[in-house]
């Protein structure tokens, strides 16, 4: 500012100084007065440009009402509830399978190419399918399920070809109802034979402690059509250690039992602890085997 008020100065005072050169000149010359006319000069200035610093303010910053905001927050919840409703609602492909860990189904949604989500359930009386029986140390015990299997697992295809490894989690809901067989005349367990005619009936119950059982398997998915395949996998799943109970017919009474060290009398409920305390050392199914067949229809 201070530069263009020197500058309107300087503009002034040459303005003066031409006014001046305009007005006639008198000379006195010995007593003679004589005037001379003044004619104005045209005098040319060459200007030099002249910098002038401004400083300048800084102007205030325009507030955008728009920043940050989503306008349409109800659509954009509601586009995205409705592409995951549309996910769920168009699965990929839904299979039908037989194995250990029962009878059942699944529905599988496709991530990419190599990769599905699964989700299914198998279950109900797969006893036969482990013989109907198994033993615990000497004893033989006869076996009744009622399996319930949910599941939620990622099936991945590495080779992009029928091989499958397949991981993820079942939650066991499994019945396992026992009954043991005596040997002869006898319920031989931990080396001591007790009488089973005065034993009565030795059955129980069995669950394992696994609320979360994690399981990984292998197997195979060839497509037979367009549409339609078929999968065979194997693996297990890990149920935990096995909690037993076992009753006796004969709870009270009295029981001959037979050792290495002589005969002794204990009661039925000795025998069924003894028969308990054998079935959760087995550890029967611990290590679910994962054994299953099935078919498989694509969209």
């Amino acid at each position: 500012m201070k530069l263009i008020k020197l500058t309107a100065i300087s503009a002034a005072v040459l303005a003066s100084t031409a006014a001046l050169a305009a007005e006639p000149v008198i000379v006195v010359d010995n007593n003679d007065a004589v005037v001379y006319e003044a004619e104005p000069v045209a005098v040319a200035y060459e200007a030099e440009p002249v910098a002038v610093a401004y400083e300048a303010e800084v102007a205030p910053a325009a507030y955008n009402n728009d920043a940050g905001v989503i306008r349409n927050t109800t659509g954009a919840i509601f586009g995205g509830t409705k592409t995951l409703f549309n996910t769920a609602i168009n699965p990929a492909s839904v299979s039908a399978e037989v194995g250990t860990l029962g009878y059942g189904a699944n529905v599988a949604w496709s991530i990419n190419e190599k990769t599905e989500l699964q989700a299914g359930w198998a279950g109900g009386d797969v006893a036969d399918l482990f013989g109907g029986d198994f033993d615990a140390n000497d004893v033989n015990y006869d076996v009744d399920t009622d399996f319930s299997n949910p599941y939620l697992g990622v099936q991945l295809r590495p080779m992009s070809n029928w091989f499958t490894v397949g991981a993820g989690i079942i939650v066991p809901d499994n019945d396992i109802d026992v009954r043991a067989n005596a040997e002869g005349p006898n319920f031989r367990i931990d080396n001591v034979d007790y009488n089973s005619a005065e034993t009565g009936t030795l059955e129980g119950t069995m669950e394992h402690r696994n609320k979360l059982a994690p399981y990984g398997t292998i197997g195979f998915r060839p497509n037979i059509g367009n549409n339609w395949g078929v999968f065979g996998e194997i693996g297990a799943a890990y149920m935990g250690t096995t909690d037993a109970t076992v009753r006796s017919s004969n709870p009270d009474g009295d029981v001959t039992a037979t050792s290495v060290n002589g005969t002794t009398t204990v009661t039925g409920n000795d025998v069924a602890a003894a028969a308990e305390k054998e079935l959760e050392d087995k550890d029967w199914l611990e290590w679910m085997p994962i054994v299953k067949l099935g078919a498989t229809y694509r969209f």
